[in-house]
């Protein structure tokens, strides 16, 4: 580490620097004596050696050993260590670009190579201020708590659920702006669905959760919305109205709607788009008809139902659905009346080859993505307000995964679908300027 000299001999450090309390008049007296040391020394407070630059290189480079230590279960040097399974293997050199300029730090290695620290998180080369790194953990799930405990261990600083409130509220703005973006006027898919989470009001209570997600004719996909719904659970009556915002951000034309099999839901897709094909989602489709039956009879109804869903032709599937119907109907009656009232939602997609298939005879994605609400909100039990509910869903919506697959991004094998969409679609293709 750089050291320069001070004027009375002693070597000037950034330890030496730290003030002993952390309130703010002591900081702000550290915060003076610095910048008068620097300039009576011609030290620089940032750049390459300055007291700012080693202040960053030495905290980062301890919440790098602070993490080793955590991920490894004991101290270096310690006895723990010894016959432990892992232990340190060196390290590495590597330089970030933070806020105030280049920092050169040795990440440390572990010998099973399992160590994945956050402190600078692998093949980042560039490090987010403070408040990228609040909000990036409030995305992932962690609480106002969670989040100023791991600063306090990582980092050694004290920074309150207040002040992290305030940096996770810098988000609002962007939340309302996206909520309200202006969208394709044409979808070749959108896939609808809703999750239930818990929001305090004069009473904790289920709210749910609408999200859709369009795949456009360039096959984009993209999280198109959020909304809260009042208590009481899912309702078609409160679809029709988010459905009646899409429509009033600029989408024309749906071509195909994936949903669930709620009441009256294809009512609300077609008042809102009349062409559209509606779909009811396979997978919803065999859940909901396993509550009726016994566990006893789960592994048989499900092969029965396979065969019906993954036939060939529409002349198939209503041998399957007869076959099955022929066999339960007997046993279960509703579940049964079940496939008969969804039947005409159930089978556009067999029209479909394959690859369009895929698409859209589930709302998988749209899984995907409640999966991680899900995770997002498990440490919290519930949300104090509206805001908070939202604010975190938000983040977890439009987070980038790097490395992993993302919720948008180009379905593959388009062009094939894109070809079959044209042959069912083509008018209102064409009509999309496409």
């Amino acid at each position: 580490m750089l050291m320069t000299k001070r004027t009375d001999g002693e070597a000037l450090t950034p330890e030496s620097l730290v003030p002993a309390g952390g309130d703010p008049a002591s900081m702000d007296a550290w915060a003076a004596e610095l910048v008068a040391r620097a300039r009576d020394e011609g030290v620089a407070l940032t750049g390459d050696g300055g007291l700012l630059t080693d202040l960053m290189r030495s905290v980062l480079q301890r919440g790098l050993e602070v993490e080793m230590a955590e991920h490894l279960g004991y101290e270096r040097h310690a006895v723990e260590g010894r016959g432990s399974g892992n232990s340190r293997n060196g390290s590495y050199s590597k330089t970030v670009t933070t806020e105030i300029g280049e920092v050169d730090l040795e990440v440390p290695r572990d010998r099973n190579g399992t160590f994945d620290p956050a402190t600078v998180p692998k093949h980042q080369r560039r490090l987010e201020g403070l408040s990228g790194n609040v909000i990036s953990l409030y995305a992932k799930g962690m609480t106002t708590g969670d989040i100023q405990a791991h600063l306090g261990e990582i980092y050694g600083t004290t920074v309150s659920r207040e002040t992290i409130s305030k940096i996770t509220d810098e988000v609002l703005a962007d939340m309302v702006v996206w909520q309200n973006r202006p969208l394709e006027p044409v979808y070749a898919v959108m896939l609808i669905d809703a999750i239930v989470i818990k929001v305090r009001g004069s009473q904790v209570a289920n709210r749910p959760v609408y999200v859709a997600i369009g795949v456009d004719l360039d096959g984009q996909r993209d999280v198109l919305g959020l909304w809260l719904g009042p208590s009481g659970g899912e309702g078609a009556k409160q679809w029709a109205t988010m459905l009646t915002e899409l429509r009033n951000r600029g989408v024309a034309d749906a071509l195909i709607v994936c949903c669930d099999g709620l009441k009256g839901l294809p009512e609300s897709i077609r008042g809102t788009w009349p062409q559209a094909t509606v779909q009811t989602c396979v997978v919803h489709m065999v859940r909901n008809s396993l509550r009726y039956a016994s566990k006893k009879h789960w592994q048989t109804i499900v092969g029965q139902m396979r065969a019906i869903y993954e036939a060939p032709t529409l002349e198939a599937a209503q041998a399957g659905f007869d076959d099955f119907a022929e066999a339960w109907r007997p046993i279960y009656p509703a579940m049964i009346r079940s496939w008969e009232n969804s039947w005409d939602e159930f089978v556009p997609f067999l029209d479909f080859p394959p690859e369009l298939r895929r698409v859209v005879y589930t709302t998988n994605a749209i899984e995907s993505l409640n999966a991680q609400f899900r995770r997002g909100v498990r440490h919290r039990g519930h949300f104090p307000n509206e805001q908070a509910a939202m604010k975190v869903l938000y983040l977890i919506a439009t987070r980038k995964r790097p490395n992993r697959q993302d919720l948008t991004g180009q379905i593959r094998g388009w062009k094939t679908i894109l070809n079959t969409l044209t042959i069912h679609y083509g008018d209102r293709i064409a009509a999309a300027g496409y």
